[in-house]
């Protein structure tokens, strides 16, 4: 009995002995490379910082406060791979799984205190990915904007979408630095007939009012059975629903979202008939999938370095850090292909997931039981 109580004690206390370690490595490769990351950044960027006078503070706790966790989010995996893999084969290099499987403990059961960091890790990266990071990169955007000479899209072309049941509005150009828009039209159908055309060769958005627009130079064409009336004027006040966030997308826009932002606005664009929102659909799926990622990463680091081999750790070492790379060199190959092509965004940010899931199932079963 005592012998038992024992053995399930020292069980309990080497699960938090690994948890402890690997979480501790994970950490560690997280400083020590986003370190690395930040000297490069600021010997990139000095000069951009000295020539726009950027404030000491707000090259501290505007930018390199958000470039932090927003790099060490989306490198996540590289750092997972790296704690799993140093670690672990530190562990079979001192013969220390060995002595864990000659207690009887399978090679499932050495899995579970390394699935349980997984977990933590996977919570914390989705938690700082969809409410804590977005909040940041909004000041983070606007610090580049001003101080490191990154323009955003100020103008588009060719806008269209429906701004209510029915109703449809169109602007051959936008530019925002004067909120005005050119050569615009606005058509009202009625089961699936023309009742109202109006257009104006410029619309432009109240600053100070939500959805008020003002038209100039326009001219409505309202269509009542066999007659049609045509209304002239120099100016009208209107409110239309839409605004130049609606159409008007600028770098990194999807990146100051929180998920629940970003479903809701995926989902008004799609009701309005807007296309241009692939960038925001990969990345609201991107955030579930790297979240995931941590277990399946995991697991082919664990299943890779629990065997002690005469390469040592350097060989486990170069073999996760080129898995680990060509994970996120595919992640960003697939997105594209969404992107520019006609991949669906769901599937193109989880297909490494899938195809990893079979590289962890096939060194699962190769691993040392």
């Amino acid at each position: 009995m005592n012998k038992e109580f024992f053995k399930t004690k020292w069980l309990k206390r080497l699960d938090r002995y690994i948890i402890v370690k690997f979480l501790g490595t994970y950490f560690f490769a997280i400083a020590l490379i986003i370190s690395i990351a930040v000297v490069f950044d600021v010997n990139e960027n000095i000069d951009h910082f000295i020539n726009n006078k950027a404030p000491l503070k707000a090259i501290v706790f505007d930018y390199y406060l958000n470039f932090i966790p927003y790099y060490t989010n989306l490198f996540s995996p590289l750092f997972v791979f790296i704690a799993v893999i140093f670690f672990t084969s530190k562990l079979a290099e001192n013969s220390e799984i060995i002595a864990m499987f000659s207690t009887g403990m399978s090679f499932k059961r050495m899995m579970f205190p390394y699935m349980v960091s997984a977990a933590i890790i996977s919570v914390v990266t989705y938690v700082l990915g969809t409410e804590i990071i977005p909040t940041g990169s909004v000041t983070r955007l606007q610090f580049e904007k001003v101080y490191k000479n990154k323009k955003s899209a100020d103008y588009v072309r060719n806008i269209q979408l429906e701004v209510d049941s029915g109703v449809i509005a169109y602007m051959e150009r936008y530019e925002d630095y004067n909120k005005t828009g050119y050569r615009f039209s606005l058509d009202k159908f009625e089961d699936h007939k023309l009742v109202s055309h109006l257009t104006a060769r410029r619309i432009t958005y109240d600053t100070l009012t939500y959805h008020k627009w003002i038209v100039k130079d326009y001219m409505i064409r309202e269509m009542k059975g066999m007659r049609e009336y045509i209304t002239k004027g120099d100016r009208l006040d209107t409110i239309i629903n839409m605004e130049p966030q609606d159409f008007l997308i600028t770098r990194g826009q999807q990146e100051t979202m929180t998920s629940r932002q970003l479903s809701e606005y995926i989902s008004k664009q799609k009701q309005r008939g807007f296309a241009n929102i692939k960038a925001f659909e990969v990345e609201y799926h991107r955030r579930i999938a790297m979240s995931f990622a941590a277990f399946i990463l995991t697991a082919i680091g664990v299943s890779l370095s629990s065997r002690k081999v005469k390469g040592g750790m350097g060989l486990h070492l170069g073999i996760g850090l080129g898995l680990s790379f060509s994970y996120i060199l595919f992640q960003t190959i697939s997105s594209t292909f969404a992107l520019n092509g006609n991949m669906s965004p769901a599937l193109a940010v989880w297909i490494p997931n899938i195809l990893y899931l079979f590289i962890a199932i096939y060194l699962y079963r190769k691993a040392p039981k």
